[in-house]
């Protein structure tokens, strides 16, 4: 896992790159990054079909400490989890089936629910980054073709100020 060697500029964008093994440590990357994340953010998920999106936001759930299972909402769009504490909700949407644009996104609201929820969106790339200035690009690399490798290469990306005084680091310790 690599980790930056310095401290780098608020105005840049920060990435970090985490090499995941298994399911199993994809999920507890979820649940590290949950500590990280607080009502207000919007976390965009991508990554080939079975990369691991949704074994994260399993993670983040459970990290968050919410009702109910967190599996892909790939035919409900969305669904929201109430936190089970005093934690925000987590709003988990499957933009896979939508078109483009943050106008076919507007039926779901995530523009209202975005202060009091935690927004995780897989497949959002070009439809929800209108949202805000303020988010964290998940991007999810895995081997294509015929493959049973479960190596994961996950770049975290934080965007805007909210992110800028966030330390990603501690997910690679």
């Amino acid at each position: 896992m690599e980790a930056p060697a310095a401290p780098h500029d608020p105005a840049e964008p920060f990435s970090l790159d985490i090499t995941v093994h298994s399911p199993d440590q994809m999920r507890e990357l979820g649940r590290r990054l949950a500590k990280l994340l607080r009502a207000g953010d919007l976390v965009m998920l991508s990554g080939e079909l079975g990369a691991g999106k949704t074994t994260l936001a399993r993670g983040l759930g459970e990290g968050l400490g919410v009702r109910g299972a967190v599996t892909s909402p790939t035919f409900v769009i969305a669904r929201v989890h109430p936190s089970l504490g005093d934690g925000p909700p987590l709003v988990h949407v499957d933009a896979y089936r939508l078109g483009g644009g943050l106008d076919e996104m507007e039926d779901l609201d995530l523009d209202v629910s975005l202060p009091e929820s935690l927004i995780v969106v897989e497949w959002g790339e070009g439809k929800v980054e209108e949202l805000t200035d303020d988010r964290l690009q998940v991007v999810i690399h895995r081997a294509v073709g015929n493959t049973t490798d479960e190596v994961r290469h996950v770049t975290l990306t934080g965007l805007g100020e909210r992110w800028a005084a966030v330390d990603l680091s501690v997910l690679s310790a």
